[in-house]
Parts: C-alpha cells; structure tokens; sequence
C-alpha cells in the first residue's frame, strides 16, 4: 500500500462512516456501470453532505446525476422543504439511478430530469442557492455561464474533478476534458463576481461563492 492509500485509509477511518445505503449503491455502482471511478465515494459524499448543512441552501441544482451518489449525500444535509434539482444526460443511466432514489429516504427530495442541461435549466427558471457541477468536463465553461445567472447572492457553486488527475499543470495538453477544466479554471480565477477556493480533494473540488451584489 503506497503512502497516499494509507493516508487515504486513515482518512476514512477518522470521519463519519459512510451511511449503508450508500455503501451498498457505491458497490452496485462498481458492479453494474462502466467508469464507477465519477461515483463521488465516502469521502466526497460526507464533505457535501457537511457543505450543505453549513450552506443551508433551500434548491439545489445538479449537473451530471450519474449513480446518485451525490445527490443522496447532499440529500441527507437538507433541512426540511429543501429540493435537489439533478440533471443527467445519458437517458441509459435512469433505469439504474432512479430506483435507488425512489427507495430512498429522500425520495420527496430530488427531481430527476434526463436531457441537455443547457435546455432544461432555462425551462426550470428557479433561482438555485447552490450549484454541484460533475458533468462533462468539455463543457465546463459553458455550465458556468448557464448556472451564474440562476444563481442567488451568496450562492455556492461546488466544481468536481478540477485538477483532472494533476493533467491542469501539462503545459501543451490536447485532450478536451483537460481543455475544458483548464479553461474552466482561468476563467474563475478572473471572474471578479466570485470568491474562489481550490481544495486538492480527491481530483479537486472549487468550492466558489458569487459576491452579493457582484
């Protein structure tokens, strides 16, 4: 076991356990799916779980649903009357993660929707106190511009993956994911509406705060 998998275990053995439910999902999402790696896991999902019982947001809207991991865990941080709005674009990916939404116990706490972010976000037309992106990477950039305006003074918007397997520090990358993330991250850091803070958790999570009246 290299020194970061023992730290890693460490990690996990001094934090909340991760709840049942979510083990067993973690596990059926390993078993059944292909790239189980974009389950958000123990570690991530308690973190959000936290972020929002400390945000204390009344909609939250996600993008990129995958297995659900995500949602469950900011789910259970939900204070009562509080909404998930979580977006996933593969429509091959709803008979596997709606069930296990239905047959949780917040159930009455997400809306599931299949389809392109980029329409049905518009169509919703709610303004959202906090933002998870975990969607395609390529289209970062574009998510950004889309949530900002739907987004309250104050609200929160959570980015996955944004150091991308340390692939933002190649100097002349070609690939389009990385593209995307290093676009994504120029683009924040000069964004003078938001305050912003890389945290080097897993494949790095920005956690970023729109400025009242920016």
């Amino acid at each position: 076991m290299t020194e970061t998998e023992r730290l890693d275990d460490y990690i996990l053995r001094h934090i909340d356990k991760e709840p049942e439910y979510l083990h067993r999902l973690y596990r059926a999402t390993h078993l059944h799916l292909l790239y189980s790696r974009m389950a958000s896991g123990h570690l991530q999902g308690r973190l959000l779980k936290m972020l929002v019982q400390m945000i204390r947001p009344q909609t939250i809207l996600e993008l990129g649903t995958y297995s659900g991991y995500s949602a469950l865990s900011m789910a259970e941080g939900l204070e009562e009357g509080g909404v998930i709005h979580t977006i996933e674009i593969n429509d091959e990916q709803e008979d596997f993660t709606r069930p296990w939404f239905e047959n949780s116990d917040f159930t009455d706490k997400i809306h599931l929707h299949i389809g392109d972010a980029m329409k049905i976000v518009p169509q919703l037309n709610l303004q959202f106190d906090l933002v998870f992106i975990d969607a395609d990477k390529r289209h970062y950039v574009d998510y950004y511009q889309l949530v900002m305006p739907y987004l309250r003074n104050d609200g929160y918007i959570i980015a996955d993956n944004t150091l991308w397997d340390g692939h933002v520090l190649e100097e002349n990358p070609h690939d389009p994911q990385t593209l995307g993330i290093m676009a994504f991250n120029d683009l924040v850091a000069q964004d003078e509406r938001v305050e912003k803070v890389i945290l080097p958790l897993r494949d790095g999570l920005t956690l970023i705060r729109k400025i009242h009246n920016a």
